[in-house]
């Protein structure tokens, strides 16, 4: 009579075959999720500057003159909320504020808006020329 023993369980040569194998899929896996948030991040940055540009310019349209600051597109409902600069995940914009073309005495208005964050994107350029 012969009694087979059946095992049951992994060895340990199994197992660490498998960590091995997992180990390289996240070390190509990684890298590419890191570069493809970072790419949306500088995608959504893009657009939330276009966006704001946009309202400066209807505003400006609309109105006859410039805005004083973010604030007042907000306020005129021109942005439904201030938006969030995806790279430092604040609301605080740098206010680029120049004279008013359209404006008899000169005054001051919001012209442009970049982002505070400091660095460069993927390809090279920094964030504030965007």
């Amino acid at each position: 009579m012969v009694i087979l023993k059946t095992q049951k369980g992994f060895s340990l040569l199994e197992l660490m075959i498998a960590m091995f194998i997992m180990i390289i899929l996240l070390s190509i896996a990684l890298p590419t999720y890191n570069r493809s948030v970072q790419h949306a991040r500088e995608t959504v940055l893009s657009e939330n500057l276009w966006q704001m540009r946009r309202a400066i310019d209807q505003y400006r349209a609309d109105k006859g003159r410039l805005p004083g600051s973010l604030e007042d597109l907000v306020s005129n409902e021109y942005l439904r909320e201030m938006p969030i600069d995806p790279i430092t995940q604040k609301t605080e914009w740098d206010e680029i504020m120049g004279e008013d073309p359209m404006s008899a005495d000169a005054e001051q208005g919001l012209v442009d808006v970049k982002s505070l964050s400091d660095g460069k994107d993927t390809e090279g350029k920094e964030y504030k020329e965007y």
